[in-house]
């Protein structure tokens, strides 16, 4: 009896050590994102270089989005647009922007025109993940602002009200198709 106790005693003592020093192990074995939070910002501040692009990071790495990119920042939405979702994203290219009438973009940009400018971006997102195969000829898409567009889809060439789709990324909280004009609001 007393064998067995003492038995019990050393191959408790053996777990409990073994418990401990695998609890102080410094290293690990797996992978781990760097993720940095700048203080009092919102979403949009964490930084996660190992996850998949949202649709801020989608536009905000591309090339031909930087009219969107400040748009959406002048008009506060890029912690909303970080955010889980989903969102479907019509973004229009820089182009796009420079097709509308010369001085549109500046006076959009303006502080006291802010609320029609967030009005137009909330015309550009829909809140589900619409992928190309679910952009169907005659479907109608309720727009964050309230109100609703239209999609057309002829021989694969996909359009929303006379914006045509040109390209599709997908993000981590949504989607984003690239669109080669702005659409207004009715």
């Amino acid at each position: 009896m007393k064998l067995l106790n003492k038995w019990r005693v050393g191959a408790m003592a053996l777990l409990i050590s073994l418990f401990i020093l695998s609890c102080q192990s410094n290293t690990s074995n797996s992978a781990e994102a760097k993720v940095t939070v700048a203080p009092g910002a919102g979403q949009s501040a964490v930084a996660d270089d190992m996850s998949a692009k949202d649709v801020v990071k989608v536009a905000v790495g591309s090339p031909d989005h930087k009219t969107l990119v400040t748009a959406v920042q002048t008009a506060n939405l890029v912690d909303v647009l970080s955010n889980a979702g989903p969102f479907t994203v019509f973004a229009p290219t820089d182009a796009a922007f420079g097709a509308l009438p010369k001085g549109t973009v500046e006076d959009l940009l303006k502080e006291k025109n802010r609320d029609k400018l967030t009005d137009i971006l909330q015309y550009h997102v829909a809140v589900a993940v619409y992928t190309e195969e679910m952009l169907t000829d005659g479907r109608i898409l309720s727009m964050v602002n309230g109100g609703s567009a239209a999609i057309s889809n002829k021989n694969g060439v996909i359009m929303i009200n006379d914006a045509k789709v040109i390209a599709s990324v997908k993000a981590s909280n949504g989607i984003v198709h690239v669109i080669d004009k702005v659409i207004l609001p009715k």
